[in-house]
């Protein structure tokens, strides 16, 4: 599912695909539950970077529910994550603000504060979650943390880039 960063995504081997900018953590230490707090995910993040989630759904129109999600695989398609790594201790969690543009026009604007109040708090309810399946977050692990705004429909040719203030950003073309 990882695209690296530069190389296009091919449109045609998708169904309806949308795009998310997110915040990816880098994890360099398992994250288990139950119990996992902020300070716990801060604590395993090697860095973070910016991110695009490549969404595709299965279902028409995207008239979805969450039956749906859970059994179209979170509407998973692909995702790429910008290459300037930025330690977790340099960003402001709540803060951060990121620009969404496709073909050089802003399309949405948000915050981190828009994930849970703080992005790290989703990571860590995710690993919360897990436990109750008894799995965790391995090391190694990219982890998105969830959007900061909605979806945005994509047909071949476009290009879309999520910039975070202060860490960079990442571009992906769509393409045939």
């Amino acid at each position: 599912m990882l695209l690296p960063e530069g190389t296009p995504c091919r449109i045609s081997q998708m169904i309806q695909p949308k795009v998310e900018g997110e915040l990816s953590f880098c994890l360099k230490k398992d994250l288990k539950g139950p119990g996992v707090t902020i300070a716990d995910v801060y604590e395993a993040t090697s860095y973070v970077v910016p991110s695009l989630e490549i969404v595709d759904s299965r279902i028409k129109d995207w008239k979805i529910k969450l039956q749906d999600t859970v059994a179209d695989n979170g509407s998973a398609g692909r995702f790429v994550v910008g290459g300037r790594m930025t330690p977790i201790e340099a960003v402001d969690m709540r803060l951060t603000g990121m620009t969404l543009e496709k073909n050089g026009e802003l399309i949405n604007s948000g915050t981190t504060a828009e994930v849970g109040g703080n992005p790290a708090a989703t990571v860590a309810c995710l690993a919360n979650m897990l436990s109750e399946f008894g799995i965790g977050l391995k090391a190694g692990s990219i982890v998105m943390a969830g959007a900061l705004t909605g979806m945005i429909p994509v047909e071949n040719g476009d290009v879309v880039t999520a910039s975070f203030c202060g860490m960079g950003s990442v571009s992906v073309k769509f393409v045939d």
